[in-house]
């Protein structure tokens, strides 16, 4: 452990040495873990670097913890118990967590090149700085050097400005966004999304009893003003949601000329806009046009995550919102999300310093990369099975199977292989995509990709339906 290169940090080795461990236990009881001191005077790491490895896996479901005890493995078998099987997103997140899984499914760019390294140098550095109080100042809405520092990046005019007050930073994008439905009373009320769209977001939708209405995206990634105007004119739409730039997990951005007779089209109506942000960083082109650059902030709320391009070291989600500040204020507080102030500090010195963007750089040229790799891949492989969307950015490629097939049949006997995919089912309420899937292009592991498209091709032609 005293040997680890610079950007690979001691709890990402002990994570790696408690999944192997984990992987080893045999049976069906969970098998007892080794205690945080006695792991800690093994590896030669601190005891906090212990717990946060522990935590992680925790969260993931893969081991427990019981009260003056210590640590359980969660054998597979009882992960394998925790979904009934009829539900094919709650099947994808379990297959997913299951060892030696070749996760096709997942949405991590910062997988490739994750931002841990200078943050939690930052950080070492700050904990320096500003010794702990035992009551430190509470900020609901998140470190106020994190709110200016991200007020100042979205600012781009004296007209479409904004201030560290329009900030709110929740300890996730889940939660900043269960708020905003609340404050903008979406219950029962009807939302106008851009689709495909990501599932956490649907998901989130349905359960908050909010009606969502699809609205397709054309080959070319742009949306159908027509349609629109049709769906704003005969439907009491309460919101519309687009892509900043880049439309996640199709992977394309819409022509400018689109884009602005969206925009013009927005202006007309008293709907809000909330612009989904997540995966504006990573356009394979940095100086893409967003909607923000062309609607009037009026009706104009942003969000988004750091989690995307930092890694999982950041899961923050955040919104800017010059509108219903007293009840965004009111009800951050009442969430109380318990955020480090510390690495907030962090985050924003990031910003400041440009680390954020050198990263940037770096992460979309690597994302470009392996993206090309990809789909060289998948040409060779499956050229005669899938028809690819070419992306412009992110971790994912959308694909169309060229024959009509069970992509549900499909998804089961890949994970009977140890391979998952994500069907293209889950990123609609609406039942569309069920001929689509979503690969990914960043993943960890010694994988055999080449083998695992070749069983996603024996698969597709197996499951074609006549």
């Amino acid at each position: 452990m005293k040997n680890l290169r610079e950007t690979d940090f001691a709890y990402q080795a002990v994570y790696r040495y408690l999944t192997s461990l984990i992987n080893e236990s045999v049976g069906d009881s969970g098998a007892r873990l080794p205690s945080l001191r006695s792991l800690a005077d093994r590896l030669n790491v601190s005891i906090s670097t212990i717990q946060y490895a522990y935590s992680l896996l925790e969260k993931e479901g893969r081991v427990y913890s019981v009260a003056k005890s210590g640590y359980y493995a969660l054998p597979v078998s009882s992960i394998n118990l925790l979904h009934s099987g009829n539900d094919l997103l709650e099947t994808v997140y379990v297959s997913t967590r299951r060892p030696g899984m070749l996760v096709l499914s997942a949405d991590e760019p910062a997988l490739l090149q994750p931002l841990d390294s200078p943050l939690l140098l930052m950080e070492r550095e700050l904990l320096r700085q500003y010794p702990r109080h035992p009551q430190p100042c509470a900020q609901p809405c998140g470190e106020l050097e994190l709110r200016t520092a991200l007020a100042a990046r979205y600012t781009t005019s004296p007209v479409r400005c904004w201030h560290a007050d329009n900030v709110y930073i929740g300890a996730d994008l889940r939660g900043v966004l269960e708020i905003l439905i609340t404050v903008l009373s979406l219950k029962d009320a009807t939302v106008v999304v851009e689709s495909p769209c990501d599932w956490t977001i649907l998901r989130l939708f349905q359960a908050s009893c909010v009606r969502v209405i699809e609205l397709p995206l054309q080959t070319d990634g742009s949306l159908d003003p027509d349609r629109l105007k049709e769906l704003l004119d005969t439907e009491p739409v309460r919101l519309v949601m687009v892509s900043s730039g880049l439309n996640m997990p199709h992977g394309s951005l819409a022509p400018d000329a689109n884009r602005r007779a969206i925009a013009r089209l927005l202006e007309r109506y008293d709907s809000w806009v909330l612009e989904n942000d997540c995966h504006g960083e990573l356009g394979f082109e940095a100086d893409t046009m967003r909607f923000r650059d062309l609607l009037a902030p009026e009706r104009l709320m942003v969000f988004s995550t750091f989690e995307k391009f930092i890694g999982p070291e950041a899961p923050y989600g955040y919104l800017l919102s010059r509108h219903l500040n007293t009840e965004l204020q009111r009800h951050f507080l009442l969430r109380s999300f318990r955020l480090s102030p510390i690495r907030q500090k962090a985050i924003a010195r990031l910003y400041s310093n440009g680390r954020i963007d050198q990263h940037l750089l770096v992460l979309r040229r690597l994302l470009k990369e392996r993206k090309g790799h990809m789909i060289q891949l998948l040409h060779e492989r499956l050229g005669d099975a899938l028809q690819l969307v070419e992306p412009q950015g992110g971790a994912t490629i959308w694909a169309h199977s060229l024959r009509k097939v069970n992509l549900r049949r499909v998804f089961q006997r890949l994970v009977a292989h140890q391979v998952v995919i994500a069907p293209g089912e889950l990123f609609s309420l609406q039942g569309l995509y069920t001929q689509h899937l979503r690969l990914s292009h960043t993943f960890g592991g010694d994988h055999d990709l080449a083998t695992a498209l070749g069983l996603l091709g024996d698969a597709l032609r197996l499951e074609s339906i006549d």
